[in-house]
């Protein structure tokens, strides 16, 4: 009998050469179980996804609930569907009065495609701006925001009138003009390794756009819902977008991803042409109905404020020759190391020592950090005696 892993590899597409092969059986708070019993520390959570631990019974009471109800309708248009409109209307009441308006997806790379088709009927303008070694999504529009030729060389042409500029670089900021549709740029850069803004950079991009009359566009996908210590990263720094990019986090577990924006923008969409932008699926009602509960008990709980302690626990601990830097926005951090090789053997290590760890897209010489936030200070001080075990084991063997 062909065994699952073998099928796995026969019929399911694979993206990398080198997949990890750990057959998951069920998960449970920070942990996940493989057939055999073995538990193991998840640090990653699903890249940000599962913040409040998988499986939570809200989230999965929630779908049990709605699923006895109904599953699929005509999703935009038409029908109200009491998940859709209590998520929207919960998600609203946690955001600044202009975004108040929400547009649900299935995923992050949606949000952001949705997001630049809006900024482009909103304002009649083509050309847009994201920032260097920025990740917002692979369809074929959200990989045209990447730089890097790596990603993106093999899938051109790519849309035109993509022009990129230097994260936390003011004097790049030149490059908006009347002729921007929008800047799109994570809150908090995750995929080059954890970088947050300097000092008032984001309020200079607000200020740029305001005088181009340029639409702001933060993508949260991954920062967002409490994994910097705020329920979104842009409370940090006074100042609001225009349109807010959620996805990850959001459905506790479940496919969801929303962009946000104020009533005034997301009307666009409905002539000159009408049906401007349609999904079949977004705002699925099984889905929103977790994606409710999730923010419920993310605001029942206030998680989100328990990240900062738990980063300065992180980096209190994390202390070891091989360590070079740790960049961190709450609870998505990044530990640098000398080379992309000594990574992956940490990481080989970690994940026989029961800890899930991985690396970043554009920075391969930095462990990723970022648990489920409901993570107890025993749960990370164990985490972090696995990671420090597995580079004391990788220094000797050099």
């Amino acid at each position: 009998m062909i065994s699952k892993r073998q099928l796995f590899l026969n019929h399911v597409a694979q993206t990398s050469d080198m997949p990890l092969m750990l057959e998951i059986e069920r998960g449970e708070g920070i942990y996940l179980y493989d057939t055999d019993g073995k538990a193991y520390i998840d640090l990653i959570a699903g890249i940000s996804v599962s913040s409040l631990g998988h499986c939570h019974p809200n989230v999965v009471n929630a779908v049990k609930e709605q699923a006895d109800k109904y599953l699929h309708t005509i999703v935009y248009g038409e029908f109200v569907m009491s998940p859709q409109v209590q998520l929207a209307e919960l998600l609203t009441k946690q955001l600044p009065d202009s975004l108040d308006s929400v547009y649900f997806v299935n995923s992050g790379s949606e949000a952001t495609e949705g997001a630049m088709k809006l900024a482009k009927r909103y304002t009649r303008r083509s050309e847009i701006i994201s920032c260097k070694n920025a990740y917002h999504g692979s369809t074929q529009g959200s990989a045209s925001l990447m730089s890097d030729n790596f990603f993106t060389q093999a899938f051109r042409p790519l849309l035109p009138g993509i022009k990129h500029i230097e994260y936390n670089n003011a004097d790049d900021l030149s490059e908006i003009t009347e002729q921007t549709a929008c800047v799109i740029m994570e809150t908090v850069q995750a995929e080059s390794g954890v970088h947050p803004p300097y000092l008032d950079y984001l309020k200079k991009v607000r200020q740029r756009c305001d005088e181009t009359g340029t639409l702001l566009v933060f993508d949260e996908i991954q920062v967002g819902y409490g994994r910097t210590g705020t329920l979104f990263a842009f409370e940090q720094y006074g100042i609001v977008p225009d349109i807010l990019l959620l996805a990850k986090a959001m459905g506790g577990g479940m496919p969801i991803g929303a962009f946000v924006a104020s009533r005034e923008l997301t009307w666009s969409f409905t002539n000159n042409p009408f049906l401007g932008h349609i999904t079949t699926f977004g705002g699925h009602p099984v889905i929103c109905a977790a994606g409710l509960a999730t923010l419920e008990t993310m605001l029942e709980t206030q998680v989100f404020k328990t990240v900062k302690a738990k980063e300065a626990l992180f980096r209190s601990l994390l202390v070891h020759p091989l360590i070079k830097t740790i960049r961190s926005a709450g609870l998505l951090m990044a530990v640098e190391v000398e080379s992309f090789e000594m990574v992956k053997a940490v990481i080989d290590k970690c994940i026989l020592k029961g800890l899930i760890t991985d690396w970043f897209l554009f920075n391969d010489r930095c462990l990723r950090i970022a648990p489920p936030l409901i993570i107890s200070e025993a749960e990370i001080k164990k985490a972090c005696e696995i990671i420090l075990e597995a580079m004391d084991e990788v220094s000797n063997n050099e």
